[in-house]
Order: C-alpha cells, then structure tokens, then sequence
C-alpha cells in the first residue's frame, strides 16, 4: 500500500526562442526529474508523470551525466535506468486525462526544471487548471529550477502573459497577471547569474527574459541565493520551490516533509 499519489508535471518542450533570432535545443533535466521522483516512491508515495501531450520529457544531453548526481556514477547510473525502465516513468498521462479522472486523489504535485517548462508548461491552460486546484486545496506544490516559472499557468492569461515576456513589454506583461493567485508568494527560481551562465557557455546567446523577473512581474516575492548552484528551497503555505539542478535532493526532502503533514492533518 502506498501512502498518496503525487503527481509530477513534465515537458515536452525540446527547443526555446533566442533574442535575435534563432532557437536552442533543450529539454528536462534529468536529476530534477527523478532524484524526487525516486525519494517520493521510497518514502511510499505513488507517482504519476503527466506532459501535456502523454510522451515522455525529452531530458536536455547536457543533464545526461554523473556531473548532476555529484559525479557519482553509480547514482547517476540508478537515476538513468529508472528514468528508462521505471513504470512510473514511462505509464506516461496527458494533463488533459489527469483532469477529466479528477485531480482530489492526488495528496501533491511535482514539476522539474530544465529550461523547458519555461516554454510550455508556463502557458498551457490544463496546467494552469491542475495548479488551481492545487492551489485552492492548499496542498504541497513543489516546482524545481526553471520549474517555478510553471506557476504562471495559474493566470486565465497565461499565453499573453509569456508572450509579453518575450517582446519585452513588461507593462503589459504585469497588467495581464493581475489577480494572479500566487501574487504575494514568497519563491525562488534559477537565477539571472546561473542563467548567464547558461547562456554564455550552453545556448551563445540571450533567452527571450530572466525567471525572477518574470515572477516578480506577475507579483511574487521572488529571493535567490547570491552563491551560484547552492541548494535552496523556499517555502511559503503549499508552495515549496527550489533554485536550481543542485536543490533536487533538498527540494524533495522538503515535500515529503509537507505530504507526510499534510496527510497526517487530513
């Protein structure tokens, strides 16, 4: 007998817009996707991997190594083959089917990084509608990296809200999120130092917008650690977020934490 379900909310994004033109390739990372996973099926919880197309997140090369799991090949290794060949990773749901069976059954939700939830999941409507039920039920949403940026998908304008973003015009961005249901949330993101990084030595160019901006933008109280890749979580009510690719085992100790209470005060 498992103790819940909790569902976790992948990409299927595999491709972001540079400024300038062009696009750059990019997908889940990997450790963000099953380092939680896995701590949740060993502390007795069931997971269900949801995209909003029910294919598997395409996992960015660049995540694909020991160099996420402290280079540790063994447990890089583990996190590879479940990722492969766990059940739960591969009984893959629509978003759009999750809804229809009805969402009271899940004690919480999960959603990872990479750079891709900043290109889909940010803006898709059934993401937006699991993520107010979540929401007005008060129950543990955790959202890893890039993954924060998702919250978004709460606003019933979340698709102008992005394309705002993306053209630079913050007022209307800002305009568009009022009445945001996270407006006032304390969070964190990946940073505009980390993302520099990124853009410097992975894509070789700038990404449309920063995520702390945007979250600020939309009225959260966006903080991040001025160390680069230093685990960080915050918490605030239901919403449990972490920083970056390095906060995966604290992010998941975190929400384990607040399923284990929060069925413990059901």
């Amino acid at each position: 007998m498992t103790k819940a379900k909790v569902l976790v909310l992948g990409s299927n994004a595999t491709q972001i817009e540079l400024q300038g033109g062009g696009s750059a390739a990019i997908g889940q990372y990997l450790n963000e996707t099953v380092v939680p996973s896995m701590a949740l099926i060993e502390a007795g919880y069931e997971v269900v991997l949801a995209t909003p197309n029910g294919t598997k997140p395409h996992i960015d090369e660049f995540s694909d190594s020991a160099r996420h799991f402290g280079d540790d090949e063994a447990a890089y290794s583990r996190g590879r083959n479940f990722f492969d060949e766990a059940p739960s990773m591969n009984q893959v749901r629509t978003l759009r089917s999750i809804i229809e069976d009805g969402l009271n059954g899940y004690a919480g939700v999960f959603v990872p990084g990479g750079h891709a939830p900043v290109v889909d999941l940010m803006q898709d409507a059934d993401m937006g509608a699991i993520l107010r039920h979540f929401h007005d039920a008060g129950k543990p949403t955790a959202l890893l990296c890039h993954g924060p940026v998702a919250v978004a998908a709460a606003m019933p304008r979340a698709a102008e809200f992005r394309k705002a973003l993306v053209n630079g015009d913050t007022t209307k961005a800002a305009d568009v999120a009022k009445g945001w249901q996270y407006a006032g949330y304390r969070m964190t993101v990946f940073s505009t130092s980390e993302e520099k990084w990124a853009e410097d030595n992975l894509f070789h160019a700038r990404l449309p917008f920063y995520m702390p901006d945007a979250l600020r933008l939309a009225g959260a109280e966006v903080t991040t650690d001025p160390v680069d890749w230093a685990p960080n979580v915050v918490v605030d009510r239901e919403l449990i977020t972490g920083q970056n690719m390095g906060s995966d085992h604290l992010i998941a100790a975190k929400l384990i934490e607040s399923l284990d209470a929060s069925l413990a005060n059901a």
